[in-house]
This record gives C-alpha cells, sequence and structure tokens, in this order.
C-alpha cells in the first residue's frame, strides 16, 4: 500500500470512529425542569383542574411518569388569577407549557408574547348565565341596567360579550363587575350582584339552591362557546423541541382516552377530584362529543375556530393587535405523536364549516 493510501485508510477510520460521538454531541441537552401551568384550580384552591385531557394529565401525573427515569423535575403551577397570570408569567420568562383559555391566549400572542400554540384542548364547552333563585330575570334582556359578574380576561371574557352582540345588546347595557367564581358566588348569595356568568363551576351553587340557570352558550353558535389550546414558549421550544414532542405524545394518548365513551364515567371521577360533584360532570358534558371535544388536531375545523375567535375579539376590541394564526401554530408534534400511537385516522378531520 502506498504512503498515500495509507493515509486515506487512516482518515477513513478515524472519521468512522469520530461519527457516532459527533451524532451523540447533537442530541438534545434535557431541561432539569419543566414548568406547566394551568387556570384551572380546584375547590378550596387545591392544585385539581378538570374539563380537559391537559388537566387529567396533570391528576395522573402522567408526565412526572414520562420523566422520571432523566431525573427531570415537573414543576406545576395552578394560577387562580387565570389566563392573564399565565400571560403575565410567559411575559416574564416562568412558564414553559400551558393550558390556556382561547381569549387570554389570542391577547397574549396578538401583544407579542413569544409563544407557539402545540395543541388544541377542549372546544365547545359552555358558559352559563345563572340568576338569584327569587330573580324574575329569564333571559339577558332582563337584565339590562343589571350588575352581571364574570372573570374579564377569560375565555369566559369573549364568550359573554359575543352572546349579548349576537342578541343586539352590548357592555352598556349592563353593569359588569370582574370577579372570579367563588366570590361572585358569594356575591350572587348576598345580593351583591344580580347575575353570574360561569363555566360548570357554577353547578354546586346551583345544587345549593343559591342559584338557577337562565341560559347557557348551548344555545348559541360553536364559536361563541369556550375553547382551549397548549402553548409552549417558543425559547423552550426552540432549546428542547425532542422534550416537546414527548410531552404532546403523553397529552396526545390521554386525549384519545378520554375521547372513548366507555371511559366517560372514569373520567368524570378523575375530573371530580377537583371538588367538582360527579353529577356536575354529567349535566355539563350531556349532548358533548367527547370525541370531538378532546380532539388535539389541527383541522380545518379547529383553525377556522381560531381565526373566528381571534376577528371576534378585534371586533368587539378585547384583542388589540394581529396574529398571523397559520405562523403561530404548530401542527408537527401533535401529527408526530399520532404516528407514534398509530392514532393516524383515530379523530375525522373536519372541514371549516365542522362537517
Amino acid at each position: 500500500m502506498t504512503s498515500w493510501s495509507k493515509i486515506f485508510v487512516s482518515s477513513l477510520i478515524a472519521t468512522s470512529t469520530l461519527f457516532p460521538l459527533t451524532q451523540s454531541f447533537a442530541a438534545e441537552v434535557k431541561p432539569t425542569v419543566i414548568r406547566l401551568s394551568t387556570p384551572y384550580v380546584g375547590t378550596g384552591n387545591r392544585p385539581v383542574g378538570y374539563s380537559n385531557y391537559y388537566s387529567t394529565t396533570q391528576t395522573l401525573g402522567l408526565i412526572e411518569k414520562e420523566f422520571q427515569k432523566d431525573g427531570i423535575k415537573i414543576q406545576w403551577n395552578n394560577f387562580k388569577g387565570a389566563g392573564p397570570a399565565i400571560n403575565e408569567s410567559y411575559a416574564n420568562g416562568l412558564v414553559d407549557i400551558t393550558w390556556i383559555g382561547d381569549l387570554p391566549a389570542l391577547i397574549g400572542k396578538a401583544s407579542r408574547l413569544d409563544t407557539r400554540l402545540i395543541a388544541i384542548a377542549g372546544t365547545n364547552d359552555n358558559a352559563y348565565l345563572a340568576v338569584p333563585p327569587g330573580s324574575t330575570a329569564k333571559s339577558f334582556a332582563d337584565l339590562k341596567g343589571k350588575r352581571i359578574g364574570f372573570y374579564r380576561g377569560t375565555n369566559l371574557h369573549l364568550a359573554l360579550i359575543n352572546t349579548l352582540k349576537r342578541q343586539g345588546l352590548t357592555e352598556k347595557d349592563f353593569r359588569f363587575v370582574n370577579t372570579d367564581g367563588p366570590v361572585a358566588y358569594s356575591a350572587l348569595a348576598s345580593g351583591d350582584l344580580d347575575a353570574i356568568f360561569s363555566n360548570q363551576g357554577i353547578f354546586p351553587v346551583v345544587d345549593r339552591g343559591v342559584a338557577k340557570i337562565i341560559y347557557s352558550t348551548k344555545q348559541e353558535p360553536q364559536v361563541n362557546r369556550l375553547s382551549g389550546y397548549v402553548l409552549v414558549s417558543s425559547k423552550f421550544e426552540q432549546k428542547y423541541p425532542e422534550t416537546v414532542q414527548r410531552i404532546v405524545n403523553v397529552l396526545v394518548k390521554q386525549a384519545a382516552w378520554e375521547s372513548d365513551p366507555a371511559h366517560k364515567t372514569e373520567l368524570f371521577k378523575l375530573w371530580s377530584k377537583s371538588g367538582l360533584a360527579f353529577a356536575n360532570f354529567v349535566k355539563a358534558n350531556d349532548g358533548v362529543d367527547l370525541k370531538r371535544h378532546s380532539a388535539p388536531i389541527f383541522d380545518a375545523y379547529n383553525i377556522s375556530l381560531i381565526k373566528q375567535k381571534l376577528k371576534a375579539g378585534q371586533d368587539i376590541k378585547l384583542i388589540r393587535g394581529n396574529i398571523d394564526v397559520d405562523q403561530w401554530i404548530e401542527p408537527k408534534y401533535v401529527n408526530k405523536a399520532l404516528q407514534t400511537l398509530n392514532l393516524q385516522n383515530f379523530w375525522a378531520p373536519l372541514n371549516a364549516n365542522g362537517k
């Protein structure tokens, strides 16, 4: 063998020896902690949510189990301040991944929070208008000039204003009071509020005879109902894409489990760990297609809903700014999870009209 041949062969051997090392250096460096959050807080401030697969994942500790072997700490924060508090945490770099309602998610992105929308997590949840048992009001119109309590900046806010708009009413027709659920329920009982607009957390109050429901968004177009999204900090996603994928795999697997009608009883029992009664979830989900409700996919229908909610929020000046929705969403994690879990055909994609 000539000297040049020996040099060439030696170079090949050296290159083949170094290649695996190069590959290992390219592997993702794992985070030491993953900071997850949700606006759901159970009764008595217990850190237990409900109503979507993201909350169930927290209750079951599924993300902790996924990363246990890696020694990665999972840190949960259940924000009593709801969506606005989560947006503030994103702005201060204090959260990595969250579930958040549609309006605060859109407000945050329009205000240039650096987030990506990586999964849909709950659509077509309903909100309810409730009054004291002795009230003669039977509709929003009957409450003109009255005090209505609700939590501003949450997905309830958009649902309320759009519902009023569809009925030919505006914010100016009422005296709105910004208050969270527990405070609102007490104020209704004491007579300090004439009505409250709330989510399914109102049912225990109704069961105790403190309130009665006179209207719900079940009678409204789907764009006026409540939706939620899973967001990730762009910095976290860029640094730890494999970690984000593993989390989405866990979420999609749970979403599929919750979509099975055979699991409904067990699911509602898990949600009742929040302190709301099992019967409350039966009432709230009467007529709800849980499979569609849990669909994490970015089909034409879910993307259309995001764009409709964005425009609706802009039209009534709740969202000041614009969003390129097609750039904001990142479907690759859900799509990869569907392939990994062999769920490609599990959720039938719908067109923009929901057909």
